[in-house]
């Protein structure tokens, strides 16, 4: 029979607390919790409980992953522009917006994120260096209920919305000023998007009606590609141009469903445990974060999900049970 070390290279070591990238059927002892942990894959999709955001809201904005997310503005009510910061496990408040709104566009990092546009009918643009948030050039068209997407507070995009009407119009942030670039196919307003400034994905909104067009961006034009499942509008997304993850939103009914995206089309997988609608993603379409929105009877909710899709690490204690 083979050995551990035979297989994995190494001995089991010894950690304080556990390794930040373990491979797959790696075992380790952690010195701490006295406990013998290995990590392995799922081989289900699912949503879990995280910790619930300080200030429930709808009409929030997100970025950055789902260990390190960042959630801003939005309706309490009233309107806020209160920040909050998550570990993995817990909300942090940290400074607020400048100018309070909700349904605006976001995009980036925890540490390095754009948020632009909302309601009041804005075209304000605000930069978050992981301290505090800074007033920058505004967008050439101000409107509210747009998507956003970016890598971080330099390199963004911002597409859809109403002025009113409904917008079609995307602009492009090079960390100075935005410039307008090529239309979407479909105006539409409170559509989700995800990806970077080059490659992104815009899916869902309304027209109206509901509408379940998805678009992808090369960094150039926008290209109408495989429909949503579900149309709805006031959905999240999270992940990249090739590899999304679209949920909640009202279709009607205010929904749950949950769809990933390969690149060519979207399949429906298990569904957020709260349906909910003008909530806020982050995240990767294996590894991703909802949080806030509007629950009926509930209102504004605080409460944050947590996915993790198939093939997902995992970390399981051994027990002697």
């Amino acid at each position: 029979m083979a050995e551990y070390k035979g297989i994995h290279g190494t001995k089991i070591q010894n950690y304080t607390t556990d390794p930040d990238n373990p491979i797959t059927g790696q075992v380790w002892y952690n010195e701490t919790s006295q406990t013998m942990k290995f990590q392995y894959p799922t081989t289900l999709s699912s949503w879990a409980t995280g910790g619930s955001l300080n200030t429930g809201r709808q009409g929030i904005g997100g970025a950055g992953n789902q260990t390190a997310a960042l959630a801003f503005g939005g309706f309490a009510p009233p309107l806020t522009g209160a920040t909050e910061s998550y570990d993995g496990s817990a909300w942090t408040e940290v400074n607020d917006l400048n100018t309070a709104r909700q349904i605006g566009g976001g995009a980036g990092t925890q540490t390095s994120a754009l948020t632009f546009g909302g309601e009041p009918v804005t075209g304000a643009t605000e930069s978050w260096n992981g301290t505090s948030w800074t007033e920058v050039n505004d967008l050439n068209t101000a409107r509210r209920q747009l998507a956003g997407a970016g890598t971080d507070n330099t390199s963004a995009l911002a597409f859809g919305g109403e002025g009113p009407p409904a917008q079609a119009l995307t602009e492009t942030w090079n960390g100075t000023s935005w410039t307008e670039v090529n239309d979407l196919n479909t105006a539409r307003l409170l559509l989700a998007g995800c990806g970077t400034q080059t490659s992104a994905l815009a899916f869902g909104g309304v027209i109206p009606p509901q509408t379940a067009v998805t678009e992808s961006w090369n960094g150039t034009s926008w290209t109408e590609v495989n429909d949503l499942n579900t149309a709805r509008r006031q959905l999240a997304g999270a992940g990249t141009q090739t590899a999304a993850l679209g949920f909640g939103g009202y279709a009607p009914p205010i929904t749950g469903a949950t769809e990933e995206w390969n690149g060519t089309s979207w399949t429906e997988t298990t569904d957020l445990s709260t349906a909910r609608r003008s909530l806020a993603g982050a995240g990767t379409q294996t590894i991703a974060l909802g949080f806030g929105g509007y629950v009926p009877g509930t209102e504004e909710t605080a409460a944050t999900e947590e996915w993790l899709g198939a093939g997902s690490p995992l970390i399981q204690t051994f027990t002697d049970s």
